[in-house]
């Protein structure tokens, strides 16, 4: 269960104890609301998050109306941590990256996980066109992409000035995935090896040999306050600090089995010299 899901069922649970202190059954309060009676089960046992005006319809038949303001921002804080991909990207991919500005600018600690590909941080222009092409391609939304990455590169400044500490691990099929074509990936292994000299950043490698410990899909850490990870369809904005601590647990371990240094770099530059040979075959 995720922290949406859990949020979901405590707001059902609040308004079906709402319900039952007005003596109402679900049956009369769903005729009282003019809906079908499977809604009220449904938003009680957290399988559907009610609306804003649902709110105010069941406070009105319970007569709980003071309770209407904490509720409906119970109902904005579980769409605000459940986005799906297609309205977070609809007017297209700049506003996005612009958010993440923001975001990073105030933090202190960013640590993040990805199996498929280099995080936008580490991007080179040309891959991080390559990854937003393959975005845009998916869910049909406005390709402003040209403008986008002109913002993921400003994002990258964190890797340079300020206050930041930033760690990655990627798995090493990240390093032999083809995002765009051979000469991208060049671009982005040397790159990759070229900003393992910073001091801030911490940059590690998961052997494609690792023993299976963790279930882990892609998520970004921001100091302890939120982690975001992002999913086929949506994005998730956690911030229930139990879960954090469940990714930091996850991160802790990745950390355990990635490698480091020369042995990071020795893991990428084969891959650079294959990817190389490749374009020389």
């Amino acid at each position: 269960m995720t922290g949406v899901d859990e949020a979901r069922e405590n707001l059902g649970a609040r308004l079906r104890e709402l319900r039952r202190d007005a003596g109402l059954d679900g049956r009369q309060l769903a005729a009282l609301a003019g809906w079908r009676p499977p809604k009220v089960s449904k938003i009680e046992h957290g399988r559907q998050t009610p609306s804003e005006n649902d709110i105010r319809v069941w406070c009105a038949h319970t007569k709980s109306e003071l309770q209407i303001p904490d509720l409906i921002a119970s109902v904005r804080n579980i769409n605000a941590a459940y986005l799906e991909w297609k309205r977070v990207v609809a007017s297209g991919h700049k506003r996005r990256q612009q958010q993440s500005v923001s975001l990073e600018a105030h933090i202190e600690l960013i640590r993040g996980y990805d199996p498929d590909v280099f995080q936008g941080l580490l991007q080179t222009p040309d891959y991080a066109a390559a990854v937003l092409r393959a975005s845009v391609d998916l869910y049909q939304v406005p390709d402003d992409i040209q403008a986008a990455v002109v913002v993921r590169m400003e994002r990258q400044q964190v890797l340079r000035t300020g206050i930041h500490r930033i760690h990655f691990i990627v798995d090493e099929r990240v390093l032999t995935t083809t995002v765009g074509n051979d000469q991208i990936m060049i671009g982005q292994l040397q790159h990759v090896l070229e900003l393992m000299d910073l001091p801030r950043l911490v940059f590690g490698v998961v052997p494609r040999y690792a023993e299976y410990r963790v279930p882990a899909t892609n998520f970004l850490m921001y100091d302890r306050r939120l982690v975001q990870v992002e999913t086929v369809t949506a994005e998730l904005t956690i911030t229930q600090p139990r879960e954090i601590i469940l990714y930091e647990k996850t991160f802790q371990v990745l950390s355990s089995q990635a490698e480091y240094g020369e042995a990071a770099w020795a893991l990428i530059r084969t891959a650079l010299d294959r990817r190389r040979d490749l374009g020389r075959g």
